[in-house]
């Protein structure tokens, strides 16, 4: 530090900008409500924590109550993940993603998720940022999904469980 703070435990005075979003804070990630989670497949949830438009990112837990193969895509730019419950790979890598564990993924990675058959249940913290490719295993795109098509799942799941489609605008950033 350049300068003692003659004040270190006083809150800062100005007002914020006012062109700044506000804070998003869930206090407990894992809901309470099963109805927060958003069907994305047979067996599979995510759970979003926030959905920044105006960066293109995506911060959401996703949910596998399954094994077996999810989904191969590639990534427009980095991903980060934190593993909270059970385990999972990729079929392209020799690691296995566990309990407690990061995984960085850089862009132009393109991989295959599985989850093993001895794990009934998979949580994982991911932040996507851009756009996740859906591909053949020959690179042909075959869908995608980026923080549009997460708010619309969101907002169509919510009007439909009887949360409200304003319940998504929570986590919009």
């Amino acid at each position: 530090m350049d300068r003692e703070d003659p004040n270190p435990r006083m809150p800062y005075q100005l007002a914020m900008p006012s062109e700044a979003a506000t804070d998003v804070v869930i206090p407990s990630v894992l809901p309470e409500d099963d109805r927060i989670w958003v069907p994305q497949a047979d067996n599979i949830w995510f759970r979003p924590l926030c959905l920044s438009a105006s960066q293109g990112y995506w911060v959401n837990l996703l949910k596998v109550t399954r094994s077996g193969v999810l989904t191969r895509h590639r990534h427009t730019n980095p991903v980060h993940g934190y593993v909270l419950k059970g385990r999972w790979h990729y079929l392209e890598h020799d690691w296995e993603a566990v309990e407690g564990g990061y995984v960085y993924e850089p862009p132009g990675e393109t991989h295959t998720l599985i989850v093993p058959e001895d794990v009934s249940e998979m949580i994982t913290l991911f932040q996507v940022n851009g756009l996740m490719l859906y591909v053949d295993p020959w690179g042909k795109t075959l869908g995608f999904e980026d923080v549009f098509t997460k708010i619309d799942m969101c907002r169509k799941h919510y009007t439909d469980c009887g949360l409200g489609a304003d319940y998504v605008d929570q986590f919009i950033r």
